[in-house]
């Protein structure tokens, strides 16, 4: 009998979807003004879409995962907005990496779709969300793109939706100021009442406890 609730309250979509949709909704989009190259510094990318490692040196080939939001908004922003710099961070987030790192692969992506390079910038240490921020604001202060009172401008941030809270909150302790633009949507305003569905019902409790361990360990070190 457990075992049977257990496979309903994975597979019966709307336990998960109801707590992924809230961590989700926990940060609104930001609406893009017509002057966004005058509004902010840059463009973020967190890494967490890129296959690269030892795949993507023995193929030759760049895999994009379930997050490919994050490098389709990215492309999209870049094209419209070519006198924008832009930072993509990030290396591996596995224990034992190997081959390229995600940075390097999202350079070679840069490089195939043809998309300019004079304003890129790549952080490829950072294992975590937290050395994300930690390594880049070097980099953000460096560029010193600063408004008419003299402060550093707003960089437009992007990553997937149920990320974004728990990374605003780290460039908030680090005292960076970002606009979120969250991507990679997994819920809808509605629930599905009557959908059940073991894998996708199995990934949404994966994002959630992924996002609410992240929290509790990050507030319980201090990084945010």
């Amino acid at each position: 009998m457990l075992a049977l609730l257990d496979l309903f309250i994975v597979g019966w979509l709307p336990a998960s979807e109801v707590l992924l949709r809230g961590i989700e909704n926990l940060v609104p989009k930001v609406g893009l003004s017509k002057n966004l190259a005058d509004d902010v510094g840059g463009i973020i990318i967190l890494g967490g879409a890129i296959s690269g490692g030892e795949i993507a040196v023995d193929r030759a080939e760049v895999s994009i995962h379930a997050s490919a939001e994050r490098i389709t908004k990215a492309f999209e922003l870049i094209r419209k907005y070519p006198t924008l710099p832009y930072i993509f961070s990030g290396y591996s987030g596995r224990i034992t990496p190997r081959g390229i790192s995600e940075a390097d692969a999202f350079k070679q992506l840069v490089q195939e779709q043809g998309l300019n390079e004079e304003k890129a910038l790549y952080e490829n240490r950072s294992r975590n969300t937290y050395e994300n921020v930690l390594y880049m604001k070097p980099m953000i202060e460096e560029l010193g793109v600063k408004n008419a009172s003299g402060q550093l401008k707003p960089w437009l941030l992007i990553t997937s939706a149920s990320h974004m809270y728990r990374s605003t909150k780290i460039f908030q302790k680090q005292g960076l100021l970002v606009l979120p633009l969250p991507v990679d949507y997994q819920t809808a305003n509605s629930l599905q009442w009557t959908s059940f569905n073991l894998v996708d019902g199995a990934q949404n409790w994966h994002d959630v406890i992924h996002e609410l361990v992240g929290l509790f360990a990050y507030w319980i070190t201090g990084k945010i």
